[in-house]
């Protein structure tokens, strides 16, 4: 075997174990994604599973908003219908985008849910509504802390990714970059829910 085979034969060696180290990496950032949203996924089904216990307990005091309980009530199951079409592609970036407007238009009617009850001092009153209110707060900051972690693994990923030279696996395989979960833009809508009853 001549020296140029040799070095020829090396160089393909670490050429391939190069590539197969680039594509495991970008495999275990992947799946690093779908842990992450896996966390945001418990919160998630905790705070969809609080809402309706909450609509229940503040039906009785407001049966003249019904199209406000209404309203949270669909935005929960678009949310929920969102949060699973994520479940099954956490790195999709369109599902995830999805998720993210659906969970925007939920915060808008629970924001409109919390404002209708303020005018309602029974309602602030009653117990249920008080421990259902500081459960969902709690869940709340548990979202918000697993949004965090999973942007944060969709950083890593998508830096991965997109890096000369893994981007050649990257595209060669159709690793193609996730989403972040963002904040909306609509300047009303980032303002803080208030959950005060």
């Amino acid at each position: 075997m001549s020296m140029n085979t040799l070095v020829y034969i090396t160089l393909a060696s670490l050429l391939v174990f190069w590539a197969v180290g680039a594509y495991n990496r970008l495999v275990r950032l992947k799946n690093i994604i779908g842990n992450a949203f896996g966390q945001i996924d418990v919160q998630l089904k905790r705070r969809y599973d609080l809402i309706p216990n909450l609509v229940d307990a503040a039906r009785k005091y407001l049966q003249h908003e019904q199209s406000t309980l209404e309203a949270v009530i669909v935005a929960r199951n678009q949310a929920r219908t969102a949060s699973d079409a994520v479940r099954s592609r956490p790195a999709n970036a369109n599902a995830v985008t999805a998720l993210a407007v659906a969970e925007q238009a939920l915060d808008g009617s629970l924001g409109r849910l919390f404002a209708v009850a303020e005018a309602y001092p029974e309602l602030k009153a009653d117990q249920t509504i008080r421990e259902l209110s500081e459960e969902l707060t709690s869940t709340e900051n548990k979202v918000s802390f697993a949004r965090q972690a999973y942007n944060d693994a969709v950083l890593d990923f998508n830096n991965a990714q997109g890096q000369f030279p893994a981007l050649l696996i990257a595209r060669l395989f159709g690793f193609a970059p996730s989403a972040m979960l963002r904040a909306t833009e609509n300047a009303a809508e980032r303002q803080a829910v208030r959950i005060q009853l």
